[in-house]
């Protein structure tokens, strides 16, 4: 490991010290498959340009009345969530669990994860955290360990979170999504233009392009498990294809109008399941390559976004299923020239062994379905 946080992050009840570290190679050379070095590559290719990544994630995760036992014994079946009901925004949620909500934020501020936010979302049980803006690494560190510390405090209350991207077909899936702006090396956001009627500078048109145009090639990025795709159908409020539009949220890319702090894009492909690291990675890879090719997006989506997926160009619909995703990756340029060539030989492997897995193994649905009627 390299060490690259010597961090006041702790427990305080656990009076352990956290560090995080890079995988590094024999000599300390960077490693190819470590997921925060390809981050960082990236965002080094972006300071080769005087750009700056910032962003920030946002987290919708699901709270069980359970323990890691009972959901064992129970076969991850008639799970009793948090709260019950459709409570989005709810005071009366809020309220009533203000011990878990406070207990949470509290937890965060001890470990310099800084929210922006954090409420009920729609569902039972459903919460969202929106963490705070920070330079591209520390947005993907905090989001890293938010996940992971989410889950200690709940489950060090006998309850338990998930942040599968969907834990049950009868509710939308849990997202991950992703804000971002560039700035300059004086701290300006260069996405914002004051002269444009929605403040997209050309910088941001190009970047949105590169977004477009190879966010189908790092599906798998963004959405890498199998249970990603459950949450990728149409009327989920999950997007199905790489569309665009302003203040649109039914389609993969929002542009987030604003002056020239808030002028920003969010990538709303994926899922609470994706590595944030590899999340940022991806985003940053496609809008390097959008501004390095001097692509142009195609006109926004007004309305429904999945109404215009037929009109689309084949290439700009997304692959269905994971191994599809998998092999996809393995094929793109734009995958190859900012990630390297070992990570996404790698990457893409470990993907479709996952499938032959999923594969050779049978499941409840099979059995309910075939067991008399064959």
């Amino acid at each position: 490991y390299r060490l690259v946080i010597d961090s006041e992050r702790w427990l305080e009840d656990e009076g352990c010290p956290l560090f995080l570290g890079e995988f590094v190679g024999e000599q300390g050379e960077d490693h190819p498959l470590c997921p925060r070095t390809r981050l960082r590559t990236v965002t080094e290719s972006l300071a080769e340009r005087d750009l700056y990544m910032r962003a920030g994630f946002e987290y919708e995760f699901f709270v069980f009345h359970e323990t890691p036992h009972s959901v064992r014994e129970k076969g991850y079946r008639d799970l009793v969530p948090l709260t019950p009901g459709n409570f989005g925004y709810s005071v009366l949620r809020t309220s009533s669990e203000s011990d878990r909500f406070n207990g949470l934020m509290d937890m965060c501020c001890q470990m310099e994860i800084d929210l922006e936010g954090l409420h009920c979302e729609t569902g039972p049980g459903v919460w969202e955290a929106a963490l705070k803006v920070a330079d591209g690494l520390e947005a993907a560190d905090r989001a890293n360990l938010f996940k992971t510390f989410a889950k200690v405090f709940f489950q060090k209350q006998d309850c338990m979170a998930t942040f599968m991207a969907k834990w049950s077909m009868d509710y939308p899936g849990q997202s991950g999504h992703f804000h971002v702006s560039l700035l300059d090396d004086k701290g300006s956001n260069v996405f914002h233009d004051p002269e444009d009627p929605t403040g997209m500078s050309q910088t941001q048109r190009r970047a949105l392009a590169g977004l477009q145009q190879f966010l189908p090639d790092l599906l798998v990025l963004l959405a890498p498990t199998i249970n990603s795709y459950t949450r990728l159908v149409k009327g989920a409020w999950a997007p199905t294809a790489s569309t665009w539009g302003i203040e649109n949220r039914t389609a993969a890319v929002r542009l987030i109008p604003g002056g020239k702090s808030s002028q920003r894009l969010e990538c709303r492909v994926a899922g609470a399941d994706a590595n944030p690291y590899l999340v940022a990675a991806a985003v940053g890879a496609a809008m390097l390559a959008g501004i390095e090719g001097d692509f142009d997006p195609m006109d926004p989506v007004a309305g429904n976004a999945y109404d215009v997926e037929e009109e689309l160009p084949e290439g700009l619909r997304f692959p269905e299923g994971l191994r599809r995703a998998a092999e996809r990756f393995a094929e793109s340029g734009v995958a190859r020239q900012y990630l390297g060539e070992a990570f996404v030989d790698h990457f893409a492997m470990t993907r479709l062994w996952e499938c032959r897995e999923r594969a050779r193994n049978l499941d409840s649905w099979q059995r309910e379905r075939y067991f008399e009627i064959i």
